[in-house]
C-alpha cells in the first residue's frame, strides 16, 4: 500500500506544479530562468525502468504491439537525444540551468532504457543500433532535439490517446507507459521557455545568426518528416519519419486528419494544464494545426 501511495503522489507531483515566484515574470529574466528550471527539477518522477512490471498481453494484443513499425526509430531517437542534450549541457555554465539540463538528458537516457526493456520483454526484434555521434555543433543538436520533441509530442499525445480509447493499447500497458508521455510534456515546456529566455540573453550581433540557425533546423526537420530523407540514413534502410501523420492507420483507427488534429490539440492542452500558467507553452504546432484545421471540415 505504501508503494502505491508513493507512486500516486509522485505521479500527481509530476503533473501539477506552481512556482513560489510572486507576480508577473518577465521573459528572459532570472526569475523566468528559475521558473522553467525549477519546474523540470521539482516535477521529476523517480520511477526506475529496471523495476517496471510489464503486463502480460493476450496473443492479439501482443501481435498489435510487436507489429508497430516504430520501435527501431523510437529507440534510436532517444539514443541520439540523450547524446545531444549531454553535449550541449557540457557548454552550460549557469549552475541551475546546468542542473536542469542534466536532468533533461538523464530522463532522455531513461526513455531509451524504458523502450529497450519493453522491446526485450515483448520480444520485439530491432535492427542493430547505429553509432551515435556527438554533434559538431552542440547548440544545433540541442535545437534539433527540442524542436523534434515539440513536433513528435504534439502528434504523439493524440495518437496515444486514440490508441487508449480504442483499446489498441491495453489499459495496463497504457498506465505503464503513461509517465514517459508526461515527461515529454515537461521537456517541451522546458525547451519552449529555454529558447525564449536564451534569445533574450544573446547580444544583438548574434541574434541574426541564431535565428538563421533556427530556420535551418526547421528546414532539416521538415525534410526529415516529409520522407525525403528516408532511405538516406547511411544504412540503406527505410526509416518511417512520418508515423506521427500515418499512425492512425497503424493503430487501427478510422480518424480523419481533422479529427486527429482536434484530438492532438485537446491532449496537448490537457497535459500542460497542471503547470504554472506563467510558463510559456509551445505554440508552433498548435497554431499550425489550427491554421490547417480552418480549411478542413
Amino acid at each position: 500500500m505504501s508503494s502505491d501511495v508513493s507512486t500516486t503522489a509522485a505521479d500527481h507531483a509530476m503533473r501539477h506544479w506552481l512556482s513560489e515566484e510572486p507576480g508577473q515574470i518577465e521573459i528572459g529574466s532570472e526569475a523566468h530562468k528559475r521558473l522553467f528550471c525549477r519546474m523540470l527539477l521539482d516535477t521529476h518522477n523517480p520511477y526506475k525502468p529496471a523495476v517496471i512490471v510489464w503486463p502480460e498481453l493476450d496473443p492479439a494484443a501482443l501481435q498489435r504491439i510487436t507489429s508497430l513499425p516504430i520501435w527501431d526509430i523510437a529507440v534510436q531517437t532517444e539514443g541520439r537525444a540523450q547524446l545531444r542534450v549531454a553535449a550541449y549541457t557540457d557548454r552550460v555554465n549557469d549552475p541551475l540551468l546546468r542542473e536542469a539540463m542534466t536532468m533533461d538528458g538523464g530522463e532522455e537516457a531513461r526513455h531509451k532504457v524504458v523502450l529497450s526493456k519493453l522491446v526485450e520483454f515483448y520480444g520485439i526484434p530491432l535492427a542493430p543500433e547505429p553509432a551515435y555521434h556527438i554533434p559538431k555543433d552542440p547548440e544545433w543538436g540541442w535545437l534539433v532535439t527540442g524542436y523534434s520533441e515539440c513536433i513528435d509530442s504534439f502528434f504523439g499525445f493524440g495518437l496515444f490517446e486514440s490508441a487508449k480509447r480504442t483499446g489498441y493499447f491495453p489499459e495496463e500497458l497504457v498506465e505503464t507507459f503513461e509517465p514517459v508521455m508526461q515527461e515529454e510534456t515537461r521537456h517541451i515546456l522546458f525547451f519552449a521557455n529555454w529558447i525564449a529566455w536564451y534569445r533574450r540573453q544573446l547580444p544583438w550581433w548574434r541574434r541574426a545568426a541564431f535565428e538563421l540557425k533556427v530556420v535551418r533546423v526547421w528546414a532539416y526537420l521538415i525534410w526529415e518528416r516529409i520522407g525525403i530523407a528516408r532511405g538516406l540514413d547511411g544504412n540503406g534502410e527505410m526509416q518511417d519519419a512520418n508515423f506521427a501523420l500515418t499512425g492512425t492507420k497503424q493503430i487501427g483507427l478510422d480518424l480523419k486528419l481533422s479529427e486527429l488534429l482536434d484530438l492532438c490539440l485537446v491532449e496537448d492542452e490537457r497535459r500542460a494544464a497542471g503547470y504554472d500558467k506563467r510558463l510559456l507553452r509551445p505554440t508552433f504546432m498548435p497554431r499550425l494545426a489550427r491554421l490547417v484545421r480552418r480549411f478542413m471540415r
